[in-house]
């Protein structure tokens, strides 16, 4: 029989729990280790742009500056993790996908609508989880390649396992000479990256020890306002401390110490931008019943942010805490969640979030969910003290609430429908004051509003993957009656894999509708259809030949308004594996 039911992957990131996937009641994607491992030299933000409800912008060619809109929010109401660490740096909110290589990537987990919550402020539009990669079996993977660009990398992926636990390492370099970043541009401007995944875990006196550590560190070369070319050092890292126990047969208890750094410096000048955080995260998972289950903890986190732009330093030493509490309960054909969380902002004073779920399966394989939920997020250091910033500015708020039908076939098939809609107030933003000199200031002036439907179809078989999305949304800004920038109303998505054996080929289609960027007026980027084209091919069960055509349609088209992308570019690797 060639249709397979489709394989149930567990997610955590959305109920701080693990939970099969069709169990999660919030909107969840996932990008698959196999679909990591097949795309020599790419980029992450790449991938994301494929999903549903993701739209990425970035500035320029490999390593630039990336920002992610998930589901028509801003790019800075999207929180970022690394192995359930937070990494939006505190001085400017979004976070530097860009610096995390795939070769180091197990899983990627995307929750779409508010999880404040769970995890305190940012997450108005949803999370990223980004999970390394960590092997339970003794052995090694070397991979090299090369591509246009003048690209170069290798990656090392090693593990050792035995009775009382397991360790592994993964290293990643990428080297590229890059493009010009900018329109009219003549200076090719590039990209170097060595990074480390650390990963272990061991059983000590019925205490469950477990290390995860990622660090990034490079140098990234662009052209600046006035297309002079400049370049700036990187460092990013995330690194936690588990101990999990249980107290009782019913109660377990997970405590996580962690610390994250984000770091650039120009080398052309003295600006920098630096965030160091701690966090203490205390988390408590009751089993009250087979079918109810409790999750209560508390996050403490501490964030020391400086910074100098422009000649104007900043800084700013901000304390957290955040408690919540999490009911999943399912009786008959009904699942429920209700989850209430309050964080304490030592700037901001006190925030009340909540989640309400519902889910209810009509026959054996529909469901309907219906949720709701409440958000905030604090302005940063940039908004607060740089250039234009207000001291007596307010958080940002938001109301989502979704509805979904879901539906699972006997033939290996699984379609979803969503509706969404996103009330955001007290956005911030900067308003000149005086055109001439382009001075002005961060205000709380703008609303928006931003509805949609999201619809999605994937099939598993022994020979064929497929996957289809399409997002139709109204991102707004309610006070000017413009769309939001860089977001587009239209988003389409088709991808189709086959499998020969051991080795695969796919396809992957976009289409993204026109998009309006920043100018007086704000300008508008036409629409465009990119086409990329991965495979691997299994020369024997030790050796893989991978390669990877990005933009094979040559398509000329913009993330960004002024801002090259990649044409049509070729990236090939060899991988070994030692069992």
């Amino acid at each position: 029989m060639d249709s397979l039911p489709p394989v149930e992957p567990v997610v955590v990131t959305a109920t701080r729990t693990e939970s099969p996937m069709d169990k999660v009641l919030a909107s969840v994607d996932i990008i698959e280790s196999a679909e990591l491992r097949r795309q020599p030299a790419a980029d992450l933000g790449d991938l994301l742009r494929m999903r549903a409800g993701v739209e990425v912008a970035r500035l320029g060619g490999p390593g630039q500056q990336t920002s992610v809109f998930l589901r028509g929010t801003e790019s800075n109401h999207v929180l970022v993790l690394v192995d359930g660490v937070r990494i939006n740096p505190g001085t400017i909110g979004s976070a530097a996908l860009q610096n995390i290589p795939p070769e180091l990537i197990e899983r990627v987990e995307i929750v779409k609508g508010p999880r404040s919550t769970l995890y305190g402020s940012d997450a108005l539009g949803g999370v990223i989880n980004v999970i390394t990669r960590r092997r339970t079996t003794t052995g090694a993977t070397v991979q090299a390649g090369a591509g246009r660009h003048d690209s170069r990398s290798a990656s090392l992926n090693a593990g050792l396992a035995g009775a009382r636990g397991d360790a592994s390492l993964g290293l990643s370099w990428v080297d590229s000479a890059g493009f010009p970043t900018r329109s009219g541009d003549s200076i090719d401007r590039g990209y170097e990256n060595l990074s480390l995944a650390a990963a272990a875990r061991t059983d000590l006196g019925g205490v469950e020890l477990e290390m995860r550590a990622w660090r990034a560190q490079g140098t990234s070369e662009y052209s600046d306002f006035f297309v002079t070319p400049v370049d700036q050092d990187f460092r990013n890292s995330a690194v936690a401390l588990t101990a999990g126990f249980a107290p009782t047969e019913a109660w377990r208890s997970r405590i996580t110490v962690a610390h994250a750094l984000d770091e650039l410096e120009q080398n052309q000048t003295a600006d920098y931008l630096r965030t160091g955080r701690w966090q203490f995260d205390w988390q408590n998972d009751i089993a009250v019943s087979e079918k109810h289950a409790l999750t209560a903890g508390v996050i403490w986190q501490d964030e020391d942010a400086d910074a100098e732009s422009f000649g104007l330093p900043y800084a700013a030493d901000t304390a957290t805490r955040q408690f919540y509490l999490q009911d999943q309960m399912s009786f008959g054909g009904a699942q429920v969640l209700l989850a209430a969380g309050y964080t304490d902002h030592e700037t901001f004073g006190g925030h009340q979030t909540w989640n309400a779920e519902f889910g209810y399966a009509l026959g054996n394989a529909t469901k309907l969910t219906l949720s709701a939920g409440q958000a905030f997020r604090a302005p940063d250091a940039t908004d607060l003290y740089g250039f234009g910033g207000q001291a007596a500015l307010d958080p940002e708020r938001s109301q989502s609430y979704e509805a979904s039908l879901r539906h699972d076939t006997a033939g290996g098939q699984r379609l979803m429908l969503a509706l969404f809609r996103n009330e955001i107030d007290d956005l911030i933003e900067f308003v000149v004051t005086d055109f001439g000199t382009f001075e002005g200031e961060n205000r709380n002036v703008e609303r928006a509003r931003i509805h949609g439907i999201e619809a999605s179809w994937r099939y598993e078989s022994e020979r064929w993957s497929a996957h289809a999305a399409a997002t139709l949304q109204d991102p707004r800004n309610r006070a000017t009656g413009e769309r939001l920038l860089r977001r587009a109303g239209e988003n389409f998505a088709l991808g189709v894999l086959r499998r020969f054996g051991a080795s695969e080929i796919a396809v992957d289609l976009l289409y993204a509708g026109d998009r309006k960027d920043f100018g007086f007026p704000p300008v508008t980027m036409p629409s465009y259809w990119l086409a990329n084209l991965s495979a691997s091919f299994a020369v024997n069960e030790n050796w893989t030949l991978l390669a990877r055509m990005e933009n094979l349609l040559d398509e000329d088209y913009e993330l960004a308004r002024g801002f090259n992308t990649m044409g049509r570019s070729l990236f090939v690797a060899v991988r070994h594996e030692f069992r």
